[in-house]
């Protein structure tokens, strides 16, 4: 059950050890929601990578070992006086890192990284996002944003060998997901948008990106593959992954629905995966609250309603592949 920012943790021990499930009560709300404190190691990690800061830095700061911080991160031993310290240096609130209420992103990696661990459960994906689903795409699209990102790289100075990491810590996130996704297999349903198709056919893999004309090159060729092979997709409906277009008014927010067996969770995303690491062009949300949830499946449900499907949704993208110009 979801909670709102307004929720305050009832009677928490001061020793949280692995596997403890607490009741946490939401005001007006009849039952506690259940949370296991691994869970709270697991929003270290995306709060971490989120703040910027190395894990050395982190534990130095709180005066202990980079051993015990990743034990932390594991879900083991946690006082309650170490996790207000550890909400002051990432710059959240101790709620948000008991996982109570709404989490906030404005890192695309911190992101990434809490996507991979609601992924790591998750039985349906429904999502409405842009051109394509990145779960789904191919080797050659981490091979052209790995190209983006070395270019980006090289070209940036003093500033080089941080970038680099930046994006290496990205790229890194991002296989993890495509691998999980590969073992796990969970229902995904996807809309894509005709502008967002568009757009990406014009501007290819990694467009907002300053590259130069031999990547955008390669950009291009990769994106008309992927909108070729989310075609091929679309066309033969296999068990467990629906794709529909939406032709009409673009969505004005982009968003997921993950669904596992106890949670329900709505993540709201302004983050491509080709975002240039490091940067902060957005902010991105997630939540269980239920009255979210609820709001954005009745979207999804009248956009799916709509969406164009089946061999009539990948003649449609073909077609948009077919009379796309490069830009």
């Amino acid at each position: 059950m979801g909670c709102e920012n307004r929720c305050q943790p009832a009677g928490l021990p001061l020793l949280l050890r692995p596997g403890t499930r607490v009741g946490i009560r939401a005001r007006g709300q009849g039952k506690p929601m259940s949370m296991r404190f691994n869970e709270i190691g697991q929003q270290l990690r995306a709060f971490r990578m989120e703040s910027g800061l190395r894990a050395e830095e982190i534990a130095a700061r709180l005066g202990v070992s980079r051993a015990a911080l990743y034990r932390y991160e594991k879900g083991e031993v946690i006082k309650l006086d170490t996790i207000k310290r550890l909400a002051e240096l990432l710059k959240i609130s101790p709620l948000s890192l008991l996982g109570i209420g709404i989490e906030y992103y404005s890192r695309a990696v911190g992101y990434f990284e809490r996507l991979r661990q609601l992924e790591e459960t998750a039985d349906q994906i429904l999502e409405i996002f842009g051109p394509l689903n990145y779960l789904t795409t191919s080797e050659a699209f981490d091979l052209a944003l790995a190209e983006a990102f070395d270019e980006m790289s090289d070209r940036a100075g003093a500033d080089r060998a941080a970038l680099r990491s930046q994006a290496e810590q990205v790229l890194g996130v991002l296989a993890a997901r495509k691998r999980l996704y590969q073992m796990r297999r969970p229902n995904i349903i996807c809309m894509i948008t005709v502008n967002g198709v568009r757009r990406l056919l014009e501007q290819g893999i990694a467009g907002g990106l300053a590259v130069s004309d031999r990547i955008r090159r390669i950009g291009r060729q990769v994106a008309a593959t992927e909108i070729e092979n989310m075609a091929a997709l679309m066309e033969a409906e296999p068990m467990g992954l629906q794709f529909g277009l939406l032709t009409g008014t673009e969505p004005t927010s982009q968003f997921k629905v993950l669904r596992a067996r106890d949670r329900v969770s709505l993540a709201i995303n302004p983050f491509r995966p080709e975002t240039a690491p490091g940067t902060q062009t957005g902010v991105a949300m997630i939540t269980s609250a239920d009255d979210a949830v609820a709001a954005h499946q009745r979207v999804a449900e009248a956009s799916w309603r709509d969406a164009m499907k089946g061999p009539a949704g990948a003649a449609r993208l073909r077609e948009l592949a077919a009379a796309t110009v490069p830009g």
